[in-house]
């Protein structure tokens, strides 16, 4: 049997939103009902990055594992032109083990990272949320504009980085893009003064969103962290508020639950759920316009799986490889 090998333009292709979308909240929903084993993480650090691995199984008709190894260095762009994340995705046969494909992971980690935020949206934010902040104007911030557009009636977002220029082209592309009001900022605090969501993607490892920041009613979608050394959230942030995790075990050890634990302003059990619960019925989501809830997204395994899945599955019907070989 053949194995494809699909780079990123081919998962480019393959990967809608929409139905990206779908298959991260179904991936969230069989697992808080416990119809998945739970995935796996493993993080190694580098001077100037880092790595991680992080493999799941799920039974999608299809019984599918997926491993992503991915490097994230954050300086690469500057330094020497190269992507900020690379890395390679092994999708498998569960049932069997049979090696099904190897794609690049780069657009699979970007698009399914921008669909947990709208889902996260979807069951959180307020039904009537039309503005929103986005900090780091990089690839991730983009999908993730892209993603609240598809759940939520957005009319304008203030976007800001750190790196004015690149805060320019993101609001000129994305105005033309999705034909909505793109304002750059060079304050953010301004912008979150008036905004019913935030989404916070940067490699930050100092916390920069503070709890007199946010006001009441917003839905933070806090993406950045994931290790144990970033952060992007104040911890005295969390402190009263609802926040959500997409994983406990992980939000506890490399998420903003991991520095509000450290620094022993909440305890575990204060954390309201995991989003599966909530998209399950299991436990509730927003309860009151005013609620402030943290979606704390340090990426699961189980949306790698979802994602690689669809990318697996139109490439066999459209019988689209950049290259096979047999096993």
């Amino acid at each position: 049997m053949d194995t494809l090998l699909l780079n990123g333009n081919d998962v480019r292709k393959l990967l809608g939103m929409d139905e990206c979308i779908r298959a991260v909240e179904e991936a969230f929903r069989l697992r808080a009902l416990g119809q998945t084993d739970a995935p796996g993480i493993l993080g190694i650090h580098a001077k100037e990055g880092g790595f991680h691995i992080k493999a799941g199984i799920l039974n999608l008709g299809r019984s599918y594992f997926a491993a992503k190894t991915n490097a994230n260095f954050p300086k690469n762009p500057m330094k020497n032109g190269l992507p900020t994340i690379q890395g390679v995705m092994v999708v498998s046969d569960a049932h069997d083990g049979r090696l099904l494909a190897l794609m690049d992971s780069i657009e699979i980690t970007i698009i399914r990272t921008g669909a947990a935020t709208a889902v996260a949206a979807k069951h959180l934010a307020n039904p009537d949320a039309k503005t929103v902040t986005i900090i780091g104007c990089g690839n991730q911030g983009r999908i993730s504009l892209r993603a609240l557009k598809s759940v939520r009636n957005i009319q304008k977002a203030f976007v800001f980085d750190l790196d004015q220029r690149v805060t320019e082209n993101f609001a000129t592309a994305m105005r033309e893009e999705l034909n909505i009001a793109v304002e750059p900022v060079d304050d953010f605090k301004n912008a979150l003064a008036v905004s019913d969501i935030c989404v916070t993607c940067t490699p930050s490892k100092q916390p920069f969103i503070k709890r007199d920041h946010i006001r009441p009613g917003t839905f933070v979608a806090a993406v950045g962290s994931d290790n144990a050394e970033k952060q992007e959230l104040d911890p005295a942030l969390l402190i009263g508020n609802k926040l959500v995790a997409d994983s406990l075990a992980q939000a506890s050890t490399i998420g903003e639950l991991h520095h509000a634990l450290k620094a022993n302003v909440v305890r575990i059990q204060d954390v309201h759920a995991e989003l599966g619960e909530v998209i399950a019925g299991l436990k509730q989501g927003r309860t009151s316009k005013d609620d402030i809830i943290i979606f704390d997204s340090t990426g699961t395994a189980l949306q790698d799986v979802a994602a690689a899945a669809i990318v697996y599955e139109k490439a066999i019907n459209a019988s689209v490889s950049t290259f096979a070989f047999s096993q």
